[in-house]
């Protein structure tokens, strides 16, 4: 039986990271877990996926929320270690896998066949690639990036021993603004490869 590979890809908004990701789990044959995840843990809590989408990724709302005893009852927090949980659970099983964000670094920084991965991308090329995906203006789509990336940071920050996008809290980090995903996708692979050798 080959090696397990947990692959966590963390990602700026606009650097084509999850079509990274997508190309990595594809050419390596093991399974993504991004948005889909949800999809999994709705399945195996019995309940709806649509609802626990409105809480994934995002940093929870102070005013609607209690700790007790170091505990959370913001929907934030529950999605969050659901979705650890499902990942941790996957991992104990021995399953390879890629994870597209959700702080996957921290949730299993006990495996030492983790690979933790930022991808970024130069303000301008983002940018662009934004305008063109969603037919957005400059304006738009620096706002839409902004948006996209302080919401991101917040929430890693939150779960993460590292900060979000500070590269002493990755194995690797690469620009696809130099690369494009194809040959950020081949660097990552070689690379988990290389760590496996």
């Amino acid at each position: 039986m080959a090696e397990q590979m947990i692959i966590s890809i963390s990602r700026e908004y606009g650097s084509c990271g999850h079509e990274v990701a997508e190309l990595v789990a594809k050419e390596l044959g093991i399974a993504l877990y991004d948005r889909n995840l949800l999809d999994a843990v709705a399945e195996e809590k019995d309940m709806s996926a649509d609802k626990l989408r409105k809480f994934d990724e995002k940093p929870r709302n102070l005013f609607m929320t209690r700790s007790v005893n170091g505990h959370s009852n913001a929907m934030e927090d529950v999605v969050a270690e659901m979705q650890f949980e499902y990942l941790q659970k996957k991992a104990a099983e021995g399953e390879s896998f890629v994870a597209v964000g959700r702080c996957v670094e921290t949730a299993l920084k006990e495996y030492e066949n983790l690979v933790k991965v930022f991808v970024m991308g130069d303000r301008k090329t983002k940018i662009d690639h934004i305008m063109k995906k969603f037919n957005l203006s400059e304006a738009e789509a620096e706002t839409k990036m902004n948006r996209h990336d302080t919401k991101r940071k917040a929430y890693h920050n939150r779960y993460s021993e590292s900060k979000w996008g500070d590269s002493r809290g990755y194995d690797l980090c690469v620009s696809t603004s130099k690369l494009g995903v194809c040959n950020t996708a081949k660097i990552i692979i070689d690379y988990v490869k290389g760590c496996q050798a």
